[in-house]
């Protein structure tokens, strides 16, 4: 596994990162020992980067990653463990809102140390902007426990160029996580540039487009949590799988899968965009490690392009409500 840096002179971690999410009921059950084994497997690749949420199954994906680390002779100092909070939900798993005040910076963190069982956390990031506390006071927060050794890195997740300039002017910021991908090219107009100027790198979730670039994962069941997004609903699914027919022509031709083009299309953004691979099984994780040793010359980028073009994409990433919630859409 290549490796490079997270941000200018920032952390060495892996090309790749491994998203924990969907191993939490996301995107429907997952099985915790395929889970735990997924992410021994992808540590023995050489992935490094793991990222989680405390928000993820109210503790549970935490909790997992504790207990895949535990005893496998990995060690803590070998990977780098980011973590998002601030997410909030109610007992049912509904979210219901989003605290990142000072005060919940500090408790959320004290509870994560506890379920990862560690000393301190990599990177530490709001996962969404708190429009009751400004952006200063929660980046104040996260410098307070860096200060005390418990965060080593701060992060930012979903946030717009204004306010990540604005965090970045209280403390360094080391990386955002965004959405990215052939289907989400929102960031390229304003955020892309802003994080390369001030030497911030991304950690790219969303790559597969929550399973609408892959073959094996873009058709619905009728029980499909995905439903609820307005890119798998009726017309739209209708006209985004045209997209992935096109990808799939162009894969058949170059020996890949279509996931496999979309996450090295991601990759070959820049070496400060580091994929995250979310997956909750070994097959799919093996699948998309094979990607990373894709070659795309110039005509297969254009090609890609063509074949899934900027903003030819139907439906919003998120609903009405949930777009308003994110930062980075303003």
């Amino acid at each position: 596994m290549e490796t490079t840096t997270l941000g200018r002179g920032g952390p060495v971690v892996s090309r790749a990162g491994l998203g924990l999410m969907g191993m939490s009921g996301i995107y429907g059950r997952a099985d915790d020992a395929e889970s735990l084994a997924t992410i021994r497997a992808a540590v023995d690749a050489g992935i490094t980067l793991l990222d989680t949420g405390d928000f993820y199954g109210m503790g549970h994906n935490e909790l997992l990653l504790r207990d895949a680390l535990r005893g496998s002779g990995i060690p803590r100092d070998s990977v780098f463990i980011q973590v998002k909070f601030g997410g909030q939900r109610d007992p049912s798993g509904a979210f219901v809102g989003s605290d990142a005040s000072p005060a919940m910076v500090k408790s959320s963190l004290a509870y994560t140390l506890t379920r990862l069982d560690t000393d301190y956390v990599d990177l530490y990031q709001p996962a969404r902007l708190d429009p009751r506390v400004p952006i200063e006071e929660t980046v104040g927060a996260v410098a307070e426990m860096i200060k005390a050794g418990y965060v080593r890195y701060l992060g930012l997740s979903e946030m717009g160029a204004d306010t990540i300039r604005r965090a970045h002017a209280v403390h360094p910021v080391t990386a955002l996580q965004i959405e990215y991908s052939l289907m989400s090219r929102g960031i390229e107009a304003q955020i892309l540039p802003a994080v390369r100027e001030l030497g911030i790198g991304i950690t790219a979730y969303g790559i597969l487009s929550r399973g609408l670039l892959s073959t094996g994962t873009a058709r619905l069941a009728p029980d499909d949590p995905r439903a609820r997004f307005p890119r798998f609903r009726g017309e739209n699914h209708a006209r985004n799988l045209e997209l992935l027919a096109a990808l799939e022509a162009i894969a058949e031709d170059k020996g890949a899968t279509a996931a496999q083009l979309a996450i090295a299309w991601v990759a070959s953004r820049g070496d400060d965009i580091i994929p995250l691979i979310g997956t909750k099984r070994r097959d799919r994780l093996s699948e998309a490690l094979r990607a990373l040793d894709l070659t795309l010359s110039a005509d297969d980028l254009a090609a890609i392009e063509a074949a899934v073009p900027a903003g030819a994409v139907a439906g919003d990433r998120y609903d009405a409500a949930q777009v308003t919630m994110l930062d980075s859409e303003r």
